[in-house]
């Protein structure tokens, strides 16, 4: 993730009154970026204990802001937050690589468990290339890949990188990414801007020999055009390999901002980036979203509203009018407000706030994500309160994919509401099933009066739950009279079901 510019109780939602119409569905995500310790853990070698609370910290946190996703960082620097026998564990999350957590656990199951029961999605971020993010080889483990089959690696800059160009680089991390998503419930895989990395000043990145050796009908004037075609060919590959283990698992990515500026390609935004997806980093983001290689995009929008260079109005315009079809949500620089060394606008006033504001006016948005996890909770000049109060008043669901197909969710049974003289719990039948179809939470829904208003409106959200029951005794103190309960499932597809017969009773 590019920080700079251009270089376990079950929390429920209680629903209350926004300040404007929300959606019923729109994506809320963080990030939380564990190279460098940036979110978690907060430093290398804690013990489990710490490791695990500091997590639930996170998410209750986030759910208390009505967010629905995560986006997880697992592969950092070509090494795992998981238990792999390809890679091995991540010195960033035991101060040695190779080093397992004692007493041991595995992270990404916990994480998965932990944000589940919360209705929390989990996008497992990776690094596709990046396996050293210095010149520190003795930081790395024995066993590590590197030193079995140094050919697939190579140094630009102070970094090590495995070699896009190669065969074996693209089957390995195909291998990497069916591993995850055959062994872990994760809902998405998520690349973030790191493809071919950024330019160093005066340094070529070190493929020639690997273009003298496998152009691929490419010429020598071609090797922009080959090198973008070696990402290409990874970004189909994994779309191919996720929905052929699990189909509604989804693939994104969060670019780099700026496709291509205008000067350079007709279908390019009024921008004058020094930095380009196309250019520099040859990721064809464009390309992906038409032929449906990504089910989503998230380009990381970390600009202000009126930046010469790249503004974020001009921008988010851009996206929504290129999204192809594909869910877009806009990565928002959290991190940057307050701080005293960029723009005025970070300073004075809540430049967040404005771009959510101004998101709303896009029908083709669905929803932010925010860097980073830590920084978004610090609430900084209010932003939190601001999401609390007004953008994120009620729950919500998170988008349907529009790359994906996928079955309708069965239909709850047998709403039944227990009530005593100082609390009252609502109870369903648990929906037993399988793969797609297996549910992933219910959705509870209250009228004032007799009869079902509409389930569409966000407004109506009791709160979304993983139980087959919600104690709803909060929720109906000091009302009076007749309310009218209805309850959907949603499945792994994130399609809802039909409400189930609705129950009225009197309070």
């Amino acid at each position: 993730m590019k920080k700079h510019l251009f270089t376990t109780g079950l929390a429920i939602c209680i629903a209350a009154t926004p300040l404007f119409a929300q959606p019923k569905r729109e994506f809320r995500a963080a990030w939380i970026a564990t190279v460098a310790n940036i979110d978690w853990p907060t430093r290398p070698g804690l013990s489990t204990e710490q490791q695990q609370q500091e997590m639930i910290n996170l998410l209750d946190a986030y759910k208390a802001l009505n967010m629905n996703a995560i986006v997880f960082q697992i592969r950092p620097t070509a090494d795992a937050f998981y238990q792999s026998e390809l890679e091995p564990w991540s010195h960033f999350l035991t101060g040695k690589q190779g080093l397992a957590p004692e007493p041991f656990y595995d992270p990404l199951a916990f994480v998965v468990e932990e944000a589940h029961k919360r209705c929390i999605d989990v996008h497992v971020w990776l690094n596709p290339y990046r396996t050293l993010n210095s010149d520190k080889i003795e930081i790395l483990n024995p066993d590590h890949l590197f030193f079995k089959k140094p050919h697939l690696f190579v140094k630009y800059g102070n970094q090590y990188y495995f070699n896009p160009a190669l065969d074996e680089t693209r089957q390995f991390v195909n291998k990497v990414v069916a591993d995850i998503v055959t062994r872990y419930d994760i809902d998405a895989i998520h690349f973030d801007d790191y493809f071919y990395p950024y330019k160093v000043k005066n340094e070529e990145f070190p493929d020639s020999a690997a273009f003298a050796e496998n152009p691929r009908g490419f010429s020598p004037d071609q090797k922009d055009d080959w090198r973008r075609n070696n990402v290409n060919l990874v970004i189909a590959e994994l779309q191919n390999t996720i929905k052929s283990i699990k189909p509604w698992v989804e693939f994104g990515i969060s670019p780099f901002g700026v496709w291509r500026n205008a000067k350079d390609d007709p279908r390019g935004s009024a921008t004058t980036a020094g930095t380009t997806n196309y250019d520099q980093l040859y990721a064809d983001i464009l390309k992906w979203l038409e032929e449906g290689s990504i089910d989503y995009v998230v380009p990381q929008l970390y600009w202000e509203i009126g930046k010469k260079v790249a503004d974020y109005a001009v921008l988010i315009d851009w996206w929504n009018n290129y999204n192809y079809g594909k869910n877009l949500y806009i990565g928002l620089y959290a991190s940057n407000l307050g701080n005293k060394k960029a723009a005025p606008a970070w300073c004075e006033g809540n430049e967040l706030v404005r771009q959510l504001e101004l998101n709303k006016n896009y029908k083709n948005v669905q929803g932010a994500v925010y860097f980073s996890g830590k920084a978004l909770l610090e609430n900084k000049l209010g932003l939190n309160d601001s999401l609390k109060e007004s953008f994120y008043k009620y729950p919500a669901l998170v988008p349907v994919n529009s790359n994906i197909k996928g079955e309708a969710a069965a239909q709850p049974q047998k709403l039944k509401l227990t009530k005593t003289k100082t609390a009252a719990e609502l109870r369903w039948n648990k929906i037993e099933a399988e793969g797609g179809k297996t549910i992933m939470y219910y959705v509870v829904y209250a009228f004032e009066g007799k009869g079902i208003g509409s389930i569409e409106d966000a407004k109506n959200i009791v709160a979304i739950t993983a139980d087959n029951r919600l104690d709803i005794t909060d929720f109906m103190k000091d009302k009076k009279g007749k309310y009218t309960f209805t309850v959907t499932a949603v499945n792994k597809y994130k399609h809802e079901s039909v409400a189930s017969k609705p129950l009225t009773k009197r309070f």
